[in-house]
């Protein structure tokens, strides 16, 4: 069994699930708030929520892990340009993906609220879809460029520590 080889599918699969998922979610929720209806929203929202929690959490757990485990196995030091920088990345995209986790129950809560109460969603809802469609956007762009680092893997000698 090559050990190399599993981890490598490991961390592809997980960068996979974390670009698929991220834009799944994203497209469901943009549909869904495009309808205006809040009940849509609230049971799209709770999906979304769902998967979030067991899709993009088991991946945002597994990517270091199996990166990290890769990176040692071959040898290649933490410092090195391009894995500098995908790390420095990784965390840019957790910054970001925090806070919309949060957001989403919110707005799932908001959009519950409106479809019991049978009212519009409240403009308390449309503040936070738009920080929430504004968060999405560097961390999908960050997750794009961690994926083309991981493929090209550049020398970035400029990034080296020594």
């Amino acid at each position: 069994m090559d050990v190399d080889l599993i981890l490598r599918w490991l961390h592809v699969i997980g960068a996979c699930v974390l670009l698929g998922t991220g834009a799944g979610i994203a497209f469901f929720m943009l549909m869904a708030h495009r309808t205006c209806d809040a009940r849509l929203i609230a049971h799209t929202a709770g999906v979304v929520v769902l998967a979030d929690l067991l899709f993009t959490a088991t991946a945002v757990i597994a990517q270091p892990l199996t990166g990290g485990l890769l990176a040692w196995r071959l040898g290649w030091p933490f410092s090195e340009g391009w894995l500098a920088l995908s790390l420095g990345l990784y965390v840019l995209t957790g910054a970001f993906w925090l806070p919309v986790i949060w957001i989403q129950l919110k707005l799932r809560d908001l959009a519950r609220a409106a479809a019991a109460a049978g009212e519009e969603l409240p403009a308390r809802y449309q503040r936070l879809f738009a920080i929430w469609f504004s968060c999405g956007i560097p961390a999908f762009a960050a997750v794009l460029a961690i994926i083309w680092l991981m493929l090209a893997r550049p020398d970035l000698g400029i990034w080296l520590i020594r």
